[in-house]
């Protein structure tokens, strides 16, 4: 092919895009689309799903409360449960800390309980509040939203009767359990 033929190549792909250019500036100027106020088709479900995303948070605020369950919870129950939790967490007297700290005796104890562990600032700055059986409750349903930062990577255990079988096995766990509210 000769270099006259490339030019006309050449010149028949710009004068293209120059004439798609052109032809889309045109459309713009003459059309003007306007928003419409509502959906015309109504999509079935859909709102049924604006509904409940907008109830999520106002879930997640009223958190069923662990007390009343724990005198009927299944401690063997719990135990299994807590079998999730051994890959950072050490449960026996005097255990050693791992990526997360020892927890016996943990209910009655500090929020920065375990001398020497590298608690999240968030923890650290609730030392001196005890963990007691609503706040094991809140942070075990939701780490991230009870201690925002915290470094728990545990996405949290959303069914409250697991929580309460968890929670009681973590009473037993201790010299002295701490009275059931």
């Amino acid at each position: 092919m000769s270099m006259m033929e490339w030019n006309k190549v050449f010149a028949a792909v710009l004068l293209a895009g120059i004439v798609f250019m052109s032809t889309m500036i045109l459309g713009e100027k003459m059309v003007t689309p306007k928003p419409l106020a509502q959906n015309v088709v109504r999509v079935e479900g859909a709102a049924q799903a604006t509904e409940t995303a907008a109830a999520a948070p106002a879930a997640e605020a009223a958190l069923e409360p662990v007390g009343p369950l724990l005198a009927s919870a299944d401690v063997a129950a719990g135990q299994v449960v807590a079998r999730r939790c051994t890959s950072c967490h050490t449960f026996e007297k005097g255990g050693a800390n791992r990526v997360g700290p020892n927890l016996w005796d943990i209910i009655g104890s500090d929020h920065a309980h375990a001398p020497g562990f590298a608690y999240s600032p968030v923890i650290a700055g609730m030392k001196g509040n005890p963990w007691d059986y609503e706040e094991l409750n809140k942070f075990i349903a939701n780490p991230r939203a009870y201690a925002p930062g915290t470094k728990m990577v545990f996405a949290g255990i959303s069914r409250v009767q697991e929580r309460a079988n968890l929670i009681a096995w973590m009473r037993t766990l201790a010299d002295t359990p701490k009275p059931l509210p």
